[in-house]
């Protein structure tokens, strides 16, 4: 399997609609997600415990096989809301690559870190690697993230950018790594809507997710 780049709205314009509909439906849970064919990402593992005083809430798995390694190289915010919305931003993708490693487009974890359109995109996602047979290999990295208020409400957005011209697909069955060059593909800008989860307030969810493929910005 290819790694897929996509071209979605503007980060601006993604802000602007997740306003509205925080303002409108009370957190966006409803609205169905854009058709986004972007690849996943994974990590080893997630911390036990994760900030905003969270460490009683039992969270699920996401450790993903070893030859996996998910690099997030984010400096954590002073905010204790943003911290812990940027921790599980990150554990979104943990899980989302722990489903897909799992073979299991039910996976529990990233249901966990997300509701609305990101836990739709989590699940098409996974559905689209396991019915090709292809797993996740490699290096995964993101980085320059951005965190900023939205809506009158405790919802945040969080953005960052993504480098995976180390991280590769390999087939489930073989073994065969499906190696590729560093391109402008290789680098993707993610905006993730987060807010506490409606069960947990120490648990933030993704609830829609946009992903821009070939972003400049990112590269330098």
């Amino acid at each position: 399997m290819a790694r897929r780049a996509v071209t979605m709205t503007t980060a601006a314009a993604f802000t602007a609609t997740a306003a509205l509909l925080l303002t409108a439906c009370g957190g966006g849970d409803e609205s169905s997600p854009e058709d986004i064919k972007g690849a996943g990402g994974g990590s080893p593992s997630a911390s036990a415990s994760a900030s905003g005083g969270a460490a009683d809430v039992k969270r699920p798995d996401v450790s993903v096989p070893g030859d996996l390694k998910l690099v997030f190289d984010f400096e954590e915010p002073s905010d204790k809301d943003q911290a812990g919305a940027l921790e599980d931003a990150a554990n979104y993708i943990r899980a989302l690559d722990h489903g897909i490693a799992q073979q299991d487009a039910n996976d529990p974890a990233y249901k966990f870190y997300s509701t609305g359109g990101a836990e739709k995109y989590a699940k098409s996602q996974i559905e689209a690697w396991v019915k090709d047979g292809w797993t996740v290999t490699g290096e995964d990295r993101y980085f320059n993230a951005d965190i900023e208020s939205v809506g009158q409400g405790k919802s945040t957005l969080v953005t960052f950018c993504r480098n995976q011209a180390k991280f590769y697909s390999k087939k489930v069955k073989t073994g065969k790594i499906n190696y590729t060059e560093e391109n402008l593909d290789s680098y993707q800008k993610f905006s993730l809507l987060m807010s506490p989860s409606e069960t947990s307030a120490a648990v933030w969810q993704a609830r829609q997710i946009e992903v821009q493929g070939r972003v400049e910005e990112c590269k330098g």
